[in-house]
């Protein structure tokens, strides 16, 4: 028939657009956030404005207070990405789970309504220590409380640590300007990497090892000393 050219095409246009719209409206497999490689955006949502990071008797930031008294708990190894991801007075979406009669939420994420990369936990930071071999020059010495050298900072930011005895006995290697090569299980964060050095030394071909403290007994009373 003379108009049935025409309906056809129109509906084998509408099938085919309808094909595409299902096609695109196929969920994307969740991204793999989380220690559990789950999507953050599963879990309650709390929205609110910080009031205050709460602290740890050592110091340390373990998450903030909403201006509504909503608290808010994230593991310590994100401490320093939180403080500097965020400030009291800001407008935050945190994504984790709720407790049961208390304003008080554990976060798997937090990020700032005014944008920026969120903070999510990927767990503990020890699970991501990996062998790292690295190379460079001393920017300057790193030093302990007490003012005695622990490590060094190289040109490119990453950070070495070393027992203090050994950083005293490798000094030279640690003078700003020295060329210098570490071997270690290390750290890469958002803020820098770090690698506690089990060998060093000038080129990667003459490293020395590393001498470790002994640790404690674990009564946690001190060793006798030997018998004369």
């Amino acid at each position: 028939m003379p108009g049935s050219r025409p309906a056809a095409l129109a509906t084998a246009l509408l099938l085919a657009l309808g094909g595409a719209a299902l096609v695109r409206a196929q969920p994307a497999p969740p991204p793999a956030f989380g220690p559990a490689g789950f999507d953050p955006a599963q879990l309650p949502e709390t929205r609110g404005v910080v009031a205050r990071f709460t602290l740890t008797p050592g110091g340390e930031v373990d998450g903030f207070l909403l201006q509504d008294g909503t608290q808010v708990h994230v593991p310590p190894h994100l401490s320093a990405q939180l403080v500097f991801a965020m400030h009291p007075g800001e407008a935050v979406t945190v994504r984790g789970l709720r407790a049961l009669g208390v304003p008080l939420v554990s976060a798997v994420s937090v990020a700032r309504d005014a944008g920026g990369p969120p903070v999510v936990d990927m767990g503990g930071p020890r699970g991501a220590l990996r062998p790292l071999d690295v190379q460079g020059r001393v920017q300057m010495p790193l030093r302990g409380p007490r003012g005695e050298v622990n490590g060094a900072v190289l040109e490119d930011g990453t950070q070495l640590r070393l027992p203090p005895p050994e950083a005293e006995r490798f000094a030279d290697l640690l003078r700003p300007g020295q060329a210098i090569a570490a071997r270690g299980p290390g750290l890469a964060t958002p803020l820098g990497t770090v690698v506690e050095v089990d060998a060093i030394g000038p080129g990667p071909d003459r490293l020395a090892e590393v001498g470790r403290p002994p640790l404690p007994p674990r009564d946690g009373r001190s060793p006798r000393p030997p018998r004369g």
